[in-house]
């Protein structure tokens, strides 16, 4: 069973997330993280299950449409660890710029 470690920016990605669906009443926003967070322990068991993205990393989408998440991990056979780098709406254009 593969590690996960999500970096501490994974935090500000769950904010503004939360953020976004509180200011759009969206029905039951912790639940919403909830089912985030579920879809990430995936990797667990299957660390190469999402899409090849670039620079050797890759993304796990999470439902779809309005409920559609990516995240953005980047898995080291060596050490058997997944580390979760980031999460975006699908419909965001981007990745939240870090400074």
């Amino acid at each position: 069973m593969s590690a996960i470690e999500l970096a501490a920016e994974v935090g500000e990605d769950f904010d503004r997330i939360l953020d976004h669906l509180t200011t759009h009443e969206a029905g039951n926003p912790v639940l919403r993280i909830r089912a985030i967070i579920e879809a990430i322990n995936v990797l667990e068991h299957n660390p190469q299950i999402g899409r090849p993205a670039s620079a050797g990393k890759r993304e796990l989408v999470i439902g779809h449409g309005s409920r559609g998440y990516v995240a953005l991990y980047r898995y080291v056979d060596e050490i058997d660890t997944v580390f979760v780098l980031a999460i975006r709406s699908q419909r965001e254009s981007g990745y939240a710029e870090r400074g």
